[in-house]
């Protein structure tokens, strides 16, 4: 199998990579600098490195990384600076969304393509009925307001769930949402619901980037968990806060 993960020298991106690797896959990743990506891994021979930013590549590069993909992944997120909020590319995360989208329908894979996007558990699957309280209803018109980067997570996710859809010949998809995401070292217990559990805004819990990782590299390899979660915005918690 081989799978191609944008954002892979993000803190989950790196994750994701080794757990692929881990399972034996070739994977294909893109990083603005291979420096972000531990040192370990930079001659790895299952793993092919292109230093680029995603939204710099012209449309032949895109397709000729997915061609031969079963997998594609985005960990893509904005840096936690000024610049990196309020600065560009404001859309990353759905503009590259767009483009891997559309490489892959370019490629006119046998078989449909898996994308999998993380996301945020603050973002609605408007699919189904998820009620928040007024009050968080008020935040997140705040955070829609204020904060580009919510605005950008929830655009991604919604041109999955529109213009992708549930039919799609060539993509299939789903979008992972954790809860806060905290650092550990393993792989520890969680588990995915479909919809939250918690509110997102008022009694957040906590699921740590490497359990993130490990469930966006079963959700690409494992046939039964992707056939479980496929067109759907899984929520992740660890597994001592979800009950």
């Amino acid at each position: 199998m081989t799978v191609l993960v944008a954002g892979a020298s993000g803190a989950t991106g790196r994750h994701l990579v080794q757990q692929l690797l881990d399972r034996g896959h070739d994977v294909r990743v893109i990083v603005r600098s291979k420096a972000g990506l531990p040192a370990a891994l930079h001659d790895h021979p299952r793993l092919a490195i292109t230093e680029a930013g995603v939204l710099d590549l012209n449309e032949a590069e895109l397709s000729r990384l997915v061609h031969g993909c079963t997998a594609v992944a985005s960990c893509l997120g904005h840096t936690l600076s000024f610049k990196g909020i309020y600065g560009q590319p404001r859309w990353l995360v759905t503009d590259a969304t767009r483009r891997l989208c559309a490489a892959i329908r370019a490629d006119k894979p046998a078989t449909p393509v898996r994308f999998v996007l993380m996301n945020s558990s603050g973002n609605s699957n408007r699919d189904l009925h998820e009620p928040i309280s007024l009050a968080q209803k008020c935040v997140i018109g705040l955070l829609r307001l204020l904060l580009p980067p919510h605005v950008d997570n929830e655009q991604a996710a919604d041109f999955l769930r529109t213009t992708v859809g549930q039919t799609d010949a060539l993509i299939q998809w789903a979008a992972v949402r954790p809860d806060s995401l905290i650092t550990e070292d393993h792989v520890t217990g969680y588990k995915a619901f479909p919809s939250p559990i918690r509110s997102a805004i008022f009694n957040a819990g906590t699921v740590s980037r490497i359990n993130v990782a490990h469930f966006m590299a079963e959700l690409m390899t494992n046939d039964t968990l992707w056939n479980r979660w496929k067109g759907q915005m899984p929520v992740l918690y660890g597994e001592e806060l979800s009950g």
